[in-house]
């Protein structure tokens, strides 16, 4: 392996399963293997999906035979598939997402299979095989929440949609807090649709009073404390003409590490605010997420071992409401009855996949990767139990 990366260990695995089948063809003396490519390629990734565990949705080319698309039998992350006329023809494409296939002219004709490789060959011919058994599907809520943008549609739900029901939820709950609050502000960009549908059913004033940076990326993935904290300051500003005199709800699509979060408490009160409170889009991520996002040790998680009260002190606000778990998914199923559970493991530490055991969490935590991201020292000074470390 010359890599730290997972895409490698996949990439090996159907590597090797492909020259399995030519070794196979070869052996047989009626297996042309210049004339069964395409067969060498699915029959490789029917042997590579039962050996496989975990999620994954993968797009490459194998030469001489085409654009090879397939997706893990849980379907936890999202793969599209699309299409467009030409003079030629029907031309297929495939992304992670189908907000890809508009400015292209492509549209979206459906979601990739849990189970399932789909080839377009050189000549632009479809083909699909059930390569595994699919499972319940699963996918992944916090694509939903937070990864995926809002004009797209993965696995026939909107995330528009999705983030509006958020908003829905949190505002029924909202309406029995004892909060005097004067406007609702989203930390842009991700919560904007769960704030503005918060604004609208509350009538409260909606206002834009955090301008972001588009220049720094997303903070929650970057490698170590001191970046994070580093790249909010110049990722955030806030505006006095918002906040000055009033108090704020302000709302975030999740609350993952703090270490944005309370540095933005901290900026809005120097803006002027007289209280800050915080409603999350999501519930306390509190479980490593192993299925390709990263977020891979419990120790970097705020909400850690830690009640909302504490959590509330730590963040440096004067009201705090996490969306709970059956909201979420409630919103959820309500959009796609056929879809009985989500992927929700960084809220629940319910692994769909099995194979996923504390030994292994363990030893995620205690590898050279992890690690390298951890930077020591306290997020805050500790009050109570409430004691955090980066």
């Amino acid at each position: 392996m010359r890599t730290g990366s997972d895409s490698e260990v996949l990439l090996n695995v159907l590597a090797d399963e492909i020259h399995r089948a030519h070794q196979r063809c070869l052996t047989n003396p009626t297996c042309d293997p210049r004339n069964h490519k395409l067969e060498m390629v699915l029959e490789a990734g029917t042997t590579a999906m039962k050996l496989l565990q975990g999620a994954y949705s993968c797009i490459c080319l194998v030469k001489g035979v085409g654009l090879v698309a397939f997706r893990d039998p849980f379907g936890i992350r999202p793969l599209v598939l699309g299409k467009r006329s030409s003079p030629s023809g029907t031309e297929y494409c495939v992304a992670s997402e189908d907000c890809a296939f508009g400015p292209i002219g492509f549209q979206r004709v459906r979601d990739v299979r849990p189970g399932e490789m789909l080839v377009i060959s050189e000549s632009g011919e479809l083909i699909s095989r059930q390569c595994a058994v699919p499972e319940p599907p699963a996918p992944c809520i916090f694509e939903y929440i937070y990864l995926a943008r809002p004009d797209s549609v993965l696995n026939d739900i909107s995330v528009y949609n999705f983030q509006l029901g958020l908003g829905d939820r949190l505002a029924d709950r909202l309406r029995q807090m004892d909060w005097d609050i004067d406007c609702v502000v989203p930390v842009p960009d991700g919560a904007r649709p769960t704030a503005i549908q918060i604004s609208s059913v509350l009538g409260l004033p909606y206002r834009e009073g955090l301008v972001k940076n588009r220049y720094v990326g997303r903070t929650f993935i970057m490698p170590d404390q001191r970046t994070r904290e580093l790249s909010v300051k110049r990722k955030l500003n806030a505006m006095p003409a918002v906040f000055s005199g009033r108090n704020v709800l302000l709302v975030d699509d999740s609350i993952v590490r703090g270490t944005t979060m309370r540095q933005i408490v901290d900026m809005v009160r120097r803006a002027g605010a007289k209280k800050v409170y915080l409603a999350s889009a999501s519930p306390p991520v509190r479980f490593p997420n192993v299925y390709g996002v990263d977020l891979p040790t419990r120790r970097e998680f705020v909400a850690c071992d830690l009640s909302e009260e504490q959590i509330r002190e730590v963040l440096g606000a004067d009201g705090l409401l996490y969306q709970s778990m059956s909201d979420m998914e409630t919103v959820g199923r309500a959009l796609n009855p056929s879809i009985s559970h989500f992927e929700d493991s960084c809220f629940t530490g319910r692994y769909c996949t099995g194979h996923v055991d504390p030994s292994y969490l363990a030893s995620l935590e205690a590898s050279v990767r992890v690690k390298e991201r951890r930077q020591p020292g306290p997020l805050r000074e500790p009050t109570g139990n409430a004691a955090i470390t980066a």
